[in-house]
This record gives structure tokens, sequence and C-alpha cells, in this order.
């Protein structure tokens, strides 16, 4: 297993060499500085600590910035663990990228979803809206709580109410990887992820994988060929 975290910036479409387009999510991913490692003798658990984007030496406590001197790097924003035998090899000091992943693998993404605050049934789980008449008295309530005649003495478990909908972490399992970018550094993953933009997500190998991948046509490369970039020069 391989993990690293990166940061969801937003949706958007691309399009296979045969016309094939593929809804993807663009996930940002820096390089991913390792800051200590867990052990079995001393932790109880084996994991990488990791940093992600810089930040002001400014804006960071005494105790986290003895961390990160300890380590010999810059104060990170984000400091996470990630687990995975595949990568545990790795120092103190390398980094983990985009590479770890490549197009047709299959991850999950564990994010935080949105939050919406104390929300009704209708926006929370898309139950049916009331009459809309005047004198219906009923247009975005709960509705019956009746039990059908089956234990009358209470509500049965699992009925939809009204209540607080996230923030909270969440698990999208089966996510393919579209396209994996060392060079500019981001992954797309198809469809959509939990969470608004700008935040952080882990992509880790996917623990019920499928038998088989799936196939992920070759994408359309809109890079210019050198030439063009020479003809764009001289004629500047």
């Amino acid at each position: 297993m391989k993990s690293l975290i990166g940061r969801k910036i937003g949706m958007t479409e691309v399009f296979a060499q045969d016309g094939t387009m593929y809804p993807v999510t663009v996930v940002e991913v820096l390089p991913n500085l390792i800051l200590a490692k867990r052990t079995l003798e001393r932790d109880g658990y084996e994991a990488l600590q990791v940093g992600y984007e810089d930040k002001k030496e400014t804006r960071v406590n005494k105790c986290e910035l003895g961390n990160f001197k300890k380590a010999g790097v810059a104060p990170k924003a984000i400091v996470a663990e990630l687990k995975g035998d595949e990568i545990y090899g790795k120092e103190v000091g390398q980094t983990l990228d985009a590479s770890l992943f490549q197009a047709g693998d299959v991850v999950d993404v564990i994010g935080t979803t949105k939050g919406h605050g104390y929300s009704g049934t209708i926006k929370k789980y898309g139950n049916h809206i009331g009459p809309k008449g005047h004198g219906s008295g009923y247009h975005r309530q709960i509705g019956s709580l009746a039990n059908n005649g089956r234990c009358n003495n209470r509500v049965i478990p699992g009925k939809t109410m009204s209540g607080h909908w996230g923030p909270e972490q969440t698990t999208l399992l089966n996510v393919t990887v579209v396209e994996s970018n060392v060079e500019k550094g981001y992954i797309l993953l198809k469809g959509g992820l939990p969470g608004p933009k700008r935040s952080i997500v882990k992509i880790r190998s996917a623990v019920k994988a499928p038998s088989k991948n799936p196939v992920i046509k070759p994408l359309i490369d809109h890079t210019p060929a050198k030439s063009e970039v020479v003809e764009e020069t001289k004629g500047e």
C-alpha cells in the first residue's frame, strides 16, 4: 500500500484521443517531504510523518519549530501521517510525489465533506416536498413518523431526520486515476471528491480494489511542439 496527500483544486473535463470525455477532479500534489518515521519499537506502529506546503516561521509555535529544525527542513503548513509498506522504505528528507500513482490505478480518497450546518430532510436527504397550497399547512416538514403498526413504542431507527450535515471525514472507494503529471505536480481523478475546493485530501491504494484495473485511453496532449514555440518567438 502507498499513500500521499494533496490539495483539491476543482473539477474539469479532459478528452482522450478517440473523443472519450472524462470528468475529473484536479488534485495538486506538491512534494510530500518526510519529516519523521514512526517505528514499532518506539511508537507501536509504522508510518511516515510528512509535511505539505511551506509556512512562515513566524506563524509556527516553538514546539512545532523545534520538530522542523530537528528534521532540518523549513516549516510546513500541513503535517500528516501516511501508512504503507511501499513508501515506508523512504528516509527523512526524501519526498513523495505524483509518480506514486499512474493512469489506470484504482485508489481511495479520504477527505472532509463540506459543512452545511443544521439542515432539514429535504436539503439533507432529498425528501419530497409537501403540497405548496396555502391551506396545506405542510411544506418542508419532516413528514410522517408512523411505523405502519410495527414497533409503535418508538420511531424505527434509520428514519431520515433534520440535523447537522457535515463536515465529517469520509472515504470514497475505488476512484480511477486518469492522469498523473510529476512535472506540473497534479493528479487527475475520475469523478467528484469529498470536500470544498482548496481542501486537503489523502490518496491511498484501494483496499477493496477490483480484480482488474479500468483502462484509461491516452489523453490529448495540448503541449505545443518545440518547433511551434520557436516560430512564435521569431515572430515576436
